[in-house]
């Protein structure tokens, strides 16, 4: 075994194995830092350069792109707002918001540390369970896959805060988005509305760029600032982001291990371990009050976890030819171009390779991150800049983004109509973790159900790993309100109580906002309720389920405004409704000029008109949208829709 190790490690230090693992780290910042390529796609654009090259080197530009991406999407998740990938949307909450208080560069500083000490957590777990992980994912049924996700959905009560309701309902709503398309029991089709673009379901990219993105540029742009509501003191919160994690080793390793866990069950993989950890950080907290509104500690979870995820979503590809995740499916890909086949050979006849695989994950986190932190402090001061300069550019990187879902012009639409919905929640401060929570493990909950109850039966939900999951997700729901319940008593013994009721009845509020979603979700979910009356009963179980959330949430919450008292809320949706009408007025103008046209006249006419910069400067960015959107499409073979007027 330790020749098998210096071998490996004599590998990763030659000359050619470490420049190409540069190459690939270069590549995976530039893919993470542009929103909505992702792993999947940097991997893809690297396929075409494996034909010929010695395994080991080409591992090592692989392995590079990999261990990265997680890293360089923060940039943009904590810049912008936007969601670098699916594994960056928890990151998004406290991140941007530490961003508009002017601490870009503490959030970044920290999410890189994190990042790194969490990718060499996951190379350790991964290297232990090279060696006895088989057992431990065979292990893993469909139903225990089922109660995975029935865990993650009880992290919706923890981020909902006091509104627990409005969060459960905006979970319901989320589950509900999540069944449109076919069902996978059954084959039926559910609310595709007569539109051929829902027969497949909403894209998860699109999805999270609705309802997080969209919402965030709105609202900057009717605050008419930076992205920085304070001024941005760079060398200062750089050093601060770095004490930040060095004074939470327990929840650096902790996120780190869930990760690396999470990311060896085939299917979960990043989008579910952020909002996972994120919710364990939230959980595990004392003082709660400050997440969502810039908590450094909701960044350093879930970026703790996406590198370990990564490292953890080998474990499966390599041991059995299962890919633990999308970025996973291609690398699979690229050790068959290589003549590398993955399971037990990989472990008898090229464990050198396997574990040089391991040590290339490891030193390309240190690379990454290290290259990452020295632009922290340049790039930061992107939210010093006027918010209205950069709006048109980030749209049109939205509208690309989107279009990498399925590259169909209902892209942009569900694009749209999701962002409504994400304003609408922002305004009336309704849970918007809660609503992508429930998108993303719809699909999975379904299919494992289904699953359990197909090949184990009433047996499924008696195994006792089905029961250890049960029991944490009591856990999660029972101590919370339990904690809470000591914590008042041991106030109201300091006559304190008093105080602390005051607290919750001025924290409880009501708005017309929330009085129209809860109305039309009850209409709705009656309404389509009665469309359902067609399907099988495994075809409808879950969107039945998901009404059923909806209903009694809904309900509840109003009971709740009935018995206690409620303070009014002004909540106003006008000034954005303009801008709403304004982003699907650029959709069809997408439609009849296509987009290559459109988005550097948009750029050009929005920067002359609305932002009011120097025309020489108008020009030079709309050209430079022109010169990205061009090389994107030669890189990654993509054709443009070309508008009404010359073709689809």
């Amino acid at each position: 075994m330790s020749d098998v190790l210096f071998s490996s490690l004599g590998q990763l230090f030659t000359v050619p194995h470490m420049m190409y693992m540069v190459i690939g780290v270069l590549i995976g910042l530039v893919v993470g830092i542009i929103p909505g390529l992702g792993g999947i796609a940097g991997m893809s654009l690297l396929l075409p350069f494996l034909y010929g090259m010695e395994p080991s080197v080409a591992l090592g530009m692989l392995m590079g792109l990999v261990a990265v991406i997680p890293t360089g999407d923060t940039f943009s998740s904590v810049l912008l707002g936007i969601p670098g990938s699916s594994a960056s949307q928890a990151t998004v909450l406290d991140g941007f918001a530490l961003a508009k208080k002017g601490q870009a560069a503490r959030a970044l500083s920290s999410a890189f540390l994190s990042s790194m000490i969490g990718g060499l957590i996951g190379a350790v777990v991964l290297t232990a369970f090279i060696l006895v992980a088989r057992p431990i994912v065979l292990s893993f049924s469909s139903s225990e896959l089922f109660m995975l996700t029935l865990l993650g959905l009880s992290m919706v009560a923890i981020l909902s805060g006091k509104d627990v309701f409005k969060g459960i309902a905006a979970c319901g709503l989320g589950l509900l988005v999540g069944t449109i398309g076919m069902a996978p029991a059954t084959g039926e089709f559910r609310l595709p509305f007569e539109f051929d673009y829902l027969y497949d379901g909403l894209p998860l990219v699109v999805v999270g760029l609705g309802i997080f993105a969209l919402p965030e540029i709105i609202d900057l742009l009717g605050k008419r600032g930076a992205i920085a509501e304070e001024p941005c003191q760079l060398g200062q919160g750089w050093k601060e982001g770095m004490k930040d994690v060095i004074s939470r080793p327990g929840l650096v390793a902790r996120c780190a291990g869930i990760g690396s866990l999470i990311g060896t069950i085939p299917g979960l993989a990043g989008s579910v371990v952020d909002w996972l950890t994120y919710g364990h950080a939230v959980q595990t907290a004392k003082d709660k009050s400050q997440f969502g509104k810039g908590d450094i500690r909701g960044v350093i979870a879930p970026e703790s976890a996406n590198n370990a995820c990564a490292c953890g979503a080998m474990v499966p590809t390599l041991l059995f030819g299962i890919p633990g995740s999308g970025t996973a499916a291609v690398f699979l890909g690229g050790l068959l171009l290589l003549g590398l086949q993955p399971g037990v050979s990989m472990l008898e006849t090229n464990l050198d390779l396997t574990y040089t695989i391991i040590w290339s994950l490891a030193l390309a986190n240190i690379l990454g991150a290290a290259l990452c932190l020295g632009l922290a402090r340049p790039v930061s001061s992107l939210t010093r800049v006027p918010f209205v300069i950069l709006a048109p550019l980030i749209t049109v990187l939205i509208l690309f983004a989107a279009y990498q879902a399925t590259r169909s012009l209902g892209d942009f639409f569900a694009l749209g109509i999701v962002g409504a919905f994400g304003v609408l929640f922002k305004q009336a401060n309704w849970s918007r973790p809660a609503f992508l929570i429930g998108f993303v493990l719809a699909p999975g909950a379904e299919t494992y159900f289904y699953q359990a109850a197909q090949f184990q039966g009433a047996a499924a939900f008696t195994r006792p790993g089905v029961l250890i999951i049960g029991a944490m997700i009591a856990a999660s729901l029972l101590l919370p309100p339990l904690r809470s319940y000591l914590q008042k008593r041991r106030q109201a013994k300091d006559s304190m109580a008093h105080l602390t009721a005051q607290e919750e009845v001025d924290s409880l509020s009501l708005g017309a906002l929330d009085v129209a979603l809860l109305g039309s979700l009850l209409v709705g979910a009656g309404y389509i309720w009665l469309s359902f009356a067609d399907l099988s009963m495994l075809g409808g179980i879950m969107p039945r389920l998901a009404i059923a959330i909806i209903v009694v949430a809904c309900l509840l919450e109003i009971i709740r405004t009935i018995i206690k008292p409620i303070k009014w809320q002004v909540q106003t949706f006008l000034p954005q409704l303009a801008w709403v009408a304004g982003f699907f007025a650029l959709i069809v103008c997408v439609m009849v000029f296509g987009l290559m046209l459109t988005a550097p006249v948009f750029c050009l006419g929005f920067l002359l008109l609305v932002a009011r910069v120097k025309a020489m400067t108008a020009v030079v960015m709309a050209a430079g949208v022109a010169i990205f959107l061009v090389g994107m499409a030669n890189l990654l073979t993509l054709t443009y829709p070309l508008g009404m007027l010359t073709g689809f």
